[in-house]
């Protein structure tokens, strides 16, 4: 079947303009005056501070470390206003070559400036715990004693001042370097989809089209673009994952995850008791429904690319801007009116960039900024169902962000595991809002599956990505891998979590090229499976009436990174060390395909 040209914007409905957010809260653009003003003065700030303070720290009392730290902080969101800003205009079009050039001239520029104030954090970690006790009977110094706390547990890797220097500088020119050609890269290709070169977004909106034709013409089409550049996503793979090999041996971290479970405030125990139990589940979760979800097809086992097909049957909802917009903010005030009026801002003072178009980033995210700006919101939407999502999704995030701020630039930074439950959070309110309305049994029932595959995707999807990440990290560190010995982990993990209900062709074996994660943030995956677990079990307590819990939430979201998971979780009961906590988030998983079961089967 011929795929029109006008069907890859179909989705978006009949939305005249997406918005697209304003940046000049932040720089008029690239070649505002501010950017210099904004550099120069960190530089002399920067300057300033080496010479008050290196070499001192010790002999501080604790009013001068709360001022030293101050002083560190208002450095670094300078600094961090203008690297975002940077960011932000990269994102909007990532195949340009000059906002490319502009990127790493900004962060140039800040390394060079960063690097006066390299010596804090590392002199920091060298004080006994005598000199920090005594300085934190302060009041100006215990305002940020969680942030030393998480400062300090990076302390026993520290290397020498030197070499931390040497690493700090030589980033741009190593694993930034290949990540920003990965970047220009994927958003350079276009996929020949039915003879009309598609970008990467355009091309995955066709992956839930009920058109079988439709998604095999895309899927294919993806396979092949991916096949063509592989051996340049494969240089790049083995290149970043031999040079954390080379820096966690010089660190003394464990093994591949440990910086990501360090820098994420969570045990190497909790991370790996997530996974156990989400692999353990595999067959009770993605091998059970998608098992069903093939008889439904009226076939033994599905195409890959059938995997997020609609069910037959089902109504495609498309939903304008406006209608996507009302849906989330409705959903969020009958949980919270807070949560409402926080999540307003992002639409009426154009914070968000939702529209397609060739360049732009092919995803979708939360950007934090500084304090004393605001968060921006990016995403691709279509109109479908799992745009509204997204949307959802991301705006938890935004909201969670807003909340931290009042922590500060050094102590409103969450980690990504409990970033990703308020953000999972959101797309819970939302899903919920629309089942609960929904009376029709037939409607029910798709929108149950369609919940089902966004979870199967958070969590059993993500931890196969996790298990792809740590074989191809173990098997690194033996020798350089061939695209084809990468391609066969890929396979390996996908057949492991997606059981036999599915048949993959031979260009499958690609898809692992075009995550941006597995470049970027190493690890970051199994934070989307926390979340989803965590979710799922704040959720029950809050559908069992729990006291007090909005209140109790938003507080949560207000400690930015000033608490342990475990003090957070305290007040709802709940305990991500504790084994069962995870069964329990994956038990919603599970009651939910029973119900899919029992309706199908009524």
């Amino acid at each position: 079947m011929a795929i029109d040209a006008a069907a890859k914007t179909e989705s978006a409905g009949s939305d005249s303009a997406l918005p697209l957010w304003d940046l000049s809260d932040l720089y008029s653009g690239p070649a505002s005056p501010q950017i210099d003003v904004d550099f120069d003065q960190a530089h002399e700030d920067a300057e300033r501070f080496h010479t008050a303070y290196a070499g001192r720290l010790a002999a501080l009392d604790g009013a001068e470390l709360g001022t030293a730290i101050a002083t560190y902080e208002a450095i670094l969101e300078r600094l961090h206003k203008v690297m975002s800003y940077a960011q932000l205009y990269f994102a909007e079009d990532m195949g340009d070559s000059a906002r490319g050039r502009f990127l790493q001239t900004m962060q140039e520029r800040y390394n060079a400036i960063s690097t006066r104030t390299l010596f804090f954090i590392l002199e920091l970690n060298r004080l006994d715990d005598a000199t920090v006790a005594r300085q934190m009977e302060d009041a100006a110094a215990a305002h940020y004693a969680s942030w030393v706390r998480d400062v300090g547990a990076f302390s026993s890797h520290q290397l020498s001042d030197e070499m931390e220097k040497l690493l700090h500088e030589k980033a741009l020119t190593g694993a930034t370097a290949w990540g920003r050609l990965f970047d220009r890269t994927l958003a350079a290709l276009r996929f020949n989809v039915d003879g009309k070169p598609l970008t990467l977004a355009d091309t995955m909106n066709f992956f839930d089209n009920p058109d079988t034709s439709v998604r095999r013409t895309a899927a294919k089409a993806l396979g092949t673009g991916l096949a063509d550049n592989i051996e340049l996503f494969s240089l790049i793979a083995n290149t970043l994952a031999k040079d954390k090999e080379i820096e966690d041996k010089w660190r003394g971290y464990p093994k591949p995850v440990s910086y990501r479970n360090l820098s994420n405030r969570v045990e190497d125990e909790v991370v790996d008791a997530l996974v156990l139990a989400v692999k353990g589940a595999y067959s009770e979760l993605a091998h059970r429904y998608y098992a069903m979800k093939a008889r439904w097809f009226g076939q033994d086992v599905l195409d890959y690319w059938d995997r997020n097909a609609p069910l037959p049957g089902a109504v495609q909802q498309r939903y304008t801007w406006e209608e996507a917009q009302k849906l989330v903010l409705d959903a969020f005030g009958r949980f919270d009116p807070r949560m409402a009026t926080i999540a307003s801002q992002f639409f009426d003072r154009h914070w968000i960039d939702a529209a397609p178009r060739p360049g732009k980033d092919s995803g979708a995210f939360a950007h934090p900024v500084v304090p004393s700006a605001h968060p921006y919101i990016l995403l691709n939407f279509y109109g479908r169902a799992r745009d509204v999502t997204t949307l959802a999704h991301e705006l938890g995030h935004g909201i969670h962000q807003l909340l931290a701020a009042e922590q500060g630039p050094l102590m409103s930074e969450t980690p990504l595991t409990l970033a990703e439950g308020a953000s999972v959070f959101g797309e819970m309110l939302v899903f919920r809002a629309v089942l609960d309305a929904q009376q029709d049994p037939r409607q029910r029932f798709h929108l149950l599956a369609s919940k089902v595959e966004n979870m199967l995707n958070t969590v059993v999807r993500q931890i196969a990505f996790h298990e792809f990440e740590r074989r191809l990290h173990e098997s690194r560190s033996n020798s350089e891998l061939s695209a084809e010995s990468i391609n066969a982990i890929w396979m390996d993990v996908q057949a492991e979590s997606l059981g036999p209900a599915f048949h993959f062709d031979d260009e499958y074996k690609y898809y692992w090229s075009y995550i941006p994660h597995f470049i970027h943030s190493p690890f970051y995956v199994y934070a989307y499976a926390f979340g989803d677990c965590l979710v799922n079990s704040l959720y029950q307590v809050y559908s069992e009436g729990h006291p007090g819990f909005q209140d109790k939430y938003l507080h949560m979201l207000g400690a930015g990174g000033t608490l342990h998971h475990s003090d957070l979780l305290q007040p709802f009961g709940l305990d991500a060390r504790d084994p069962e906590f995870w069964r329990r988030g994956l038990s919603v998983v599970i009651d939910f395909i029973d119900e899919l079961e029992a309706l199908q089967e009524a």
